[in-house]
């Protein structure tokens, strides 16, 4: 709600008086935050960034040498030398601080209101199907047995063979034109979907759907790690992720009112309405995006000069330590050597990018996104639900006719996308991740628990808004921690987020014969592989938090052998 009251409030400013630190603030910190970010090269940056001269007068001590503070040492003067021939002050830390809150709330207002559309669209597109099963798609277009469940997981193919290639590609081009673009030709894709005669036809529009819906969602993550910091991610993230959660509810209703005012106009069936609409839609937000979205922090037409040189310092300031460096150079003197000579480069060092192939090695190379692409495999195997959900609010006979059944889909969705904005800004402002996952899964077993446990109509759409809630909300936590940690590159966090995506989108694959019709209205088959996924995703976030803990005591061992200090993990 925070993060609401900004987008909407700009104007209402809090006060930068220093305030005393909380307890769990001073808890965390101890465990997991360590020493303060190591201090930028403005000179090499500035090669890339020309942007960044304003930089060279910021100094806000971020990383204070520990071995220069004495009680022999004579205060330091807060202005540099030469700015003092010049005759110029140093921009203090409020003044700073309050530039980059100014900067934040401007990103708000300008990229999350069209990420969110775009990704609304995106699943209300997606979704269109499980709505049209509701009308006369089946009878139409003489669908059988296993074909539904086959057209569900079709789509899927395609959108597992696109995403790693496509995140590569998107460090190398306009991310603003590049997601636009996509988002037309799912759109026209959508809307062909709505003359197809079989189920052939369908199986197909499907398939190749999803090719061009695949960069939309790892390109969007990517797009918001490139401006964010750790402790902001999640609640962004979560507010993107809304997006998908309310659209999932809000399609029922979508869907209910065309079926009901376009059914047979100009001889054509409701659901086939329904595709037309939507992709209407969808291209016109398309063309918003045109428009809209950004590019890279040093690169965003609607920024000024000073605050993309911002954007990009607090960025580079965020970043944590990598394994490969200051960790290993604690067990490898020779390796220390090497890092040593590499930071003596100079700017020609610095300015060279690695490529897209090396951000594929670097995101393959590192185990821990391997357990991410379990652990979100895992999480999103516990929400395959979401294709079925319109059939199993309808089996729990609740309502008496379609119209209302699509009603009653609604609101289960829109108390979810409100508890993963909550569970985001908590995440980040406590700095925890693996216990917000660990409460919101077990939350999401008891709902489904409850599901299997009970016949009673009432209890049954009651354990909706339980697990619907418990396993939707902890999905931007995981993504945000797969950013925050994950992020020695731009080209390995876009990698890396691409993986775990695919990871996650195998699941919809075999998790579309997890629920037969014949099966309704207990689905015990469904809801005991859910339960069970999301409890094996509680393990794989509590194995992810040993791991940092260690590696973060390897940075703490080298930081006293004399290595910079750097940040530490969060988990």
């Amino acid at each position: 709600m925070l993060l609401l009251l900004q987008v909407c409030f700009p104007e209402a400013k809090r006060p930068l008086t220093p305030r005393k630190e909380p307890w769990w603030r001073i808890h965390r910190r101890g465990r997991c935050r360590g020493p303060q970010a190591q201090p930028l090269d403005i000179a090499r940056l500035s090669v890339a960034h020309p942007g960044l001269s304003l930089l060279n007068r910021v100094r806000p001590s971020l990383n204070m040498d520990r071995t220069s503070k004495s009680s022999t040492d004579e205060p330091q003067s807060s202005v540099e030398p030469d700015a003092i021939e010049a005759g110029q002050a140093v921009i203090d830390v409020e003044k700073l601080a309050t530039q980059e809150r100014l900067l934040v709330s401007k990103l708000d207002r300008s990229m999350l209101p069209i990420l969110f559309l775009m990704y609304f669209m995106n699943h209300i597109d997606r979704n269109a199907l499980p709505q049209a099963r509701l009308d006369t798609l089946e009878e139409d277009l003489g669908l059988h047995g296993w074909d539904y469940n086959v057209c569900i997981s079709v789509f899927f193919i395609g959108y597992l063979l696109m995403q790693i290639p496509s995140n590569m590609f998107i460090t190398r081009v306009r991310p603003s034109i590049y997601l636009s673009s996509c988002m037309l030709g799912w759109a026209c894709l959508s809307g062909t979907t709505a003359a197809v005669r079989d189920a052939r036809g369908l199986a197909t529009c499907r398939f190749f759907l999803g090719f061009v819906e695949a960069p939309f969602y790892p390109g969007a993550l990517y797009l918001l790690s490139s401006f964010y910091t750790r402790d902001e991610l999640a609640v962004r993230i979560a507010f993107m992720y809304m997006g998908q959660i309310l659209s999932s509810g809000l399609a029922g209703l979508v869907a209910a009112g065309v079926f009901k005012g376009m059914h047979n106009v100009l001889g054509l069936s409701g659901w086939r309405w329904l595709y037309a609409v939507e992709a209407s839609v969808t291209a016109a937000v398309a063309l918003l995006g045109y428009w809209l979205l950004p590019d890279s922090p040093a690169h965003t037409r609607w920024l000024t000069a000073d605050e993309r040189a911002l954007a990009v310092e607090r960025v580079a300031r965020d970043r944590v330590a990598t394994t490969t460096t200051t960790a290993a150079a604690h067990t490898n003197p020779q390796r220390q050597q090497q890092q040593q000579q590499q930071q003596e480069g100079g700017a020609t060092a610095a300015a060279a990018a690695p490529s897209a192939l090396d951000g594929l090695y670097q995101a393959a190379g590192d185990p821990r996104t391997w357990l991410f692409c379990l652990m979100q495999n895992m999480h999103v195997s516990a929400c395959t639900f979401n294709n079925f959900f319109p059939s199993i609010v309808r089996a729990t006979r609740l309502a008496p006719d379609q119209t209302r059944s699509l009603l009653l889909t609604a609101p289960p969705y829109v108390v979810s996308g409100l508890a993963s904005v909550a569970l985001g800004w908590s995440s980040g402002r406590l700095r925890d991740r693996v216990l917000h996952t660990t409460a919101g899964l077990a939350l999401a077993i008891a709902g489904f628990a409850l599901s299997l446990g009970t016949e009673s109509t009432a209890a049954r759409y009651a354990a909706t808004f339980v697990y619907a809630t418990g396993a939707y909300a902890v999905g931007p936590v995981i993504l945000g921690w797969v950013g925050s940690t994950l992020s020695q590159s731009h080209e390995k966090r876009a990698v890396a987020y691409a993986l775990v995506n695919v990871s996650a989108s195998v699941a919809a694959i075999y998790g579309a014969f997890l629920w037969p019709q014949e099966h309704e209205p207990r689905y015990v088959l469904g809801f005991s592989a859910t339960a069970a996924f999301a409890g094996a995703s509680i393990v794989c976030a509590w194995v992810m938090r040993a791991w940092l803990i260690r590696l973060n005591k390897r940075l703490d061992e080298a930081e006293r052998d004399g290595a910079e200090p750097l940040q530490r993990y969060v988990y």
